[in-house]
């Protein structure tokens, strides 16, 4: 896939979409020692974050075994949190397009990010190319920071360097182009309502998984030009 380093659009999108991964993938340090602490291995936390690769899910399942949950009750939250992505996956599939082992790729990098970097692009090249920055980038920089955490373990404190507040800041950075639009607004808004609403009530994480099906506003057909690129 070309990056198309004369398009203003195509820049802008790489320089976004790769500033978004570092803020998030630091964040994998915090994981790291997370899971350690909570009785994982150096090799079990990475493979987690190798193979699972979703931050909530992960942080989700860790929680509750270091809380002395089972393993059944860790897994059922992490599969409720982590089937947002089925959802997000219906975004995609209108933009990211190729071969089976293209799309099985992008399987596993679908994420919030990604979702949300590369819906946020106005033609279809850039948002193939934030999708593959974003995700990409995500997991390369999530998996170091894994390594890191949990090699380093009770050494780093992530309240004390700041690594708590690496989430939120990022997502506020991915939704904020969302926000110029008024579908991105109404989406947003109803999203917000729909976690309000289902918190008190319902399970941790089905709030979540609700309020991400507002994606589905968003969806819009690409416009396409005779050559498009296949990612």
């Amino acid at each position: 896939m070309r990056l198309g380093g004369d398009d203003p659009d195509v820049r802008a999108a790489i320089a976004a979409s790769s500033t978004l991964a570092a803020a998030v993938g630091v964040f994998g340090i915090s994981f790291g020692v997370g899971a350690v602490d909570a009785g994982a291995s150096v090799w079990q936390a990475c493979a987690m974050s190798l193979l699972v690769f979703t931050g909530a899910s992960q942080f989700s399942a860790t929680t509750v075994v270091g809380a002395g949950g089972t393993t059944g009750a860790a897994l059922g939250g992490a599969l409720l949190l982590a089937a947002r992505n089925a959802v997000y996956g219906l975004a995609m599939a209108r933009i990211i397009r190729g071969r089976l082992a293209t799309r099985l790729l992008a399987a596993q990098l679908t994420i919030d990010e990604s979702t949300a970097m590369a819906t946020a692009q106005r033609h279809p090249h850039a948002q193939r190319v934030a999708f593959w920055v974003t995700g990409g980038g995500t997991y390369v920089v999530w998996n170091l920071g894994t390594l890191v955490g949990a090699l380093a373990g009770g050494a780093i404190n992530p309240e004390t360097f700041g690594l708590d507040a690496a989430f939120p800041a990022a997502y506020v950075a991915m939704l904020w182009p969302h926000l110029r639009t008024p579908v991105g607004r109404l989406a947003a808004g109803l999203g917000a309502v729909i976690c309000l609403v289902l918190t008190p009530i319902t399970p941790v994480g089905l709030p979540i998984l609700a309020a991400a099906t507002v994606i589905l506003l968003g969806l819009r057909t690409p416009h396409r030009s005779p050559a498009v690129d296949s990612a």
